[in-house]
């Protein structure tokens, strides 16, 4: 566990890691190409070194070239395996962006259904529809689901989402790179994870254009060999819960390696609490608390929407509201069980939070917190718990680091560098 203590404002700079929600995918597009792939700035957290154990267990070839830590070079192999053992796959919401590489490398893919955080079922059914559409058949037990693929086919394939499914829409793209067809497809997920790997693909031979209503994506005109160099972009989870940690402690601060563009929304909501901040090309800078600026109730509510919050920003801007004046109002209806696990938690830290549905609340700030012992149940909640730990009196615990590590490799050594008072401690 961690402990955290309030202290001075947060200042310097840091910089973010590769982010996990898109070194995911990138891995599993790099698994689906067929061809060899250098990707840098991978994090180093438990979910991407689980993904990187599964590209290995069914057959690609994973090297580290000597002196680059986060870089790994991605190469096909002759080995296969009629039906590899993935148990491991059970241990990671995202294993399911394996699925097109492994019915290209294998003709199958059997996987557990995917599990770790309790923030609500990540339903599948919206995917087994998208390998339907390619012609793919599927079946469903208890212990997990298995996908037998079509006979080799040409032609386009056409559908649309009923919603904006992240993870819908990168099975429809990566199969198709996998079976080399053309796709449209309609109200696609266009969050920045998604457009990095399409601008990943582009650079492989891919032709793909994006509007907010619909996604066209053409294979190269030729075949290509050489290896396709691809790069993580930094992690914006990680640079939000930074700056809601520097504006909860009224600090001023630079966070690099993060793209402004993908932290806009996030931008918004702290200037709407009175935090002044700018979004550069490369960088996130908090500046100090202005008394100039009016504070205004902030609405914040998760979104697949592009341009929308990430639900991922939410819990973090719950925990900074709680120290800022107005009656603020959050829903992530996305993640229905986050809630359920954040708010409990930051009850024992004496939050009033009025829920007025499971997926909705209110709180009035400000609000005193005093320290207690909390638990992260997932890695949202834990960064939140941390960030409200900053602002309680005495001093705070926060257990279930394995959730933390699963999406940073090491989030309170970033806030010890900007002068956080937090350390680990044995329970």
């Amino acid at each position: 566990m961690v402990a955290v203590r309030p202290g001075a404002p947060l200042t310097g700079t840091v910089t973010v890691d590769g982010s996990k929600n898109a070194a995911l995918p990138l891995l599993a597009a790099a698994g689906a190409l067929g061809r060899p792939v250098r990707l840098g700035n991978i994090p180093a957290n438990t979910d991407v070194q689980i993904m990187l154990e599964l590209l290995q267990q069914s057959g690609w070839h994973v090297a580290q070239p000597v002196g680059e830590p986060t870089t790994a070079l991605l190469l096909p192999t002759e080995i296969r395996h009629t039906h590899p053992e993935l148990a491991r796959a059970a241990h990671i919401r995202a294993s399911y962006y394996l699925v097109p590489a492994l019915l290209a490398r294998h003709g199958t893919a059997r996987l557990p259904w995917p599990g770790r955080c309790r923030i609500g079922a990540r339903g599948m059914d919206l995917h087994f529809k998208v390998y339907e559409a390619f012609g793919d058949r599927s079946a469903q037990d208890d212990s997990g689901y298995r996908i037998e693929a079509a006979s080799p086919r040409t032609g386009p394939v056409s559908l649309v989402l009923p919603f904006r499914s992240r993870g819908a829409t990168m099975a429809a793209v990566l199969r198709a790179v996998t079976t080399g067809r053309p796709l449209r497809l309609g109200e696609p997920n266009l969050s920045p994870e998604v457009l990095s790997v399409l601008d990943a693909l582009r650079s492989a031979g891919w032709e793909a254009r994006a509007t907010e209503h619909l996604l066209t994506f053409l294979p190269p005109a030729a075949a290509q060999e050489e290896t396709a160099v691809w790069q993580v972009p930094g992690d914006k989870v990680e640079a939000g819960t930074l700056a809601c940690a520097i504006a909860a402690t009224g600090g001023a601060a630079r966070i690099d390696g993060v793209h402004g563009a993908d932290v806009a929304p996030l931008v918004t909501a702290l200037r709407h609490l009175g935090i002044p901040t700018d979004a550069e090309a490369n960088a996130l800078v908090v500046h100090a608390p202005d008394a100039r600026l009016a504070i205004r109730p902030l609405r914040a509510i998760a979104t697949l929407s592009p341009g929308g919050l990430a639900a991922d920003f939410e819990p973090l801007l719950m925990s900074l509201a709680l120290s800022r004046p107005g009656t603020h109002l959050f829903s992530d209806a996305i993640n229905p069980g986050r809630h359920g696990n954040l708010v409990p938690q930051l009850a024992r830290l004496g939050a009033q939070i009025d829920e007025i549905s499971p997926t909705e609340c209110r709180l009035t700030g400000p609000q005193r917190l005093i320290g207690a012992g909390v638990e992260a149940t997932d890695i949202r909640t834990g960064s939140a718990l941390m960030v409200a730990g900053l602002t309680a009196r005495g001093v705070t615990t926060v257990g279930g680091l394995d959730q933390l590590r699963r999406g940073h490799a090491d989030l309170p050594a970033k806030l010890r560098a900007l002068g956080a008072d937090i350390c680990e401690v044995t329970p």
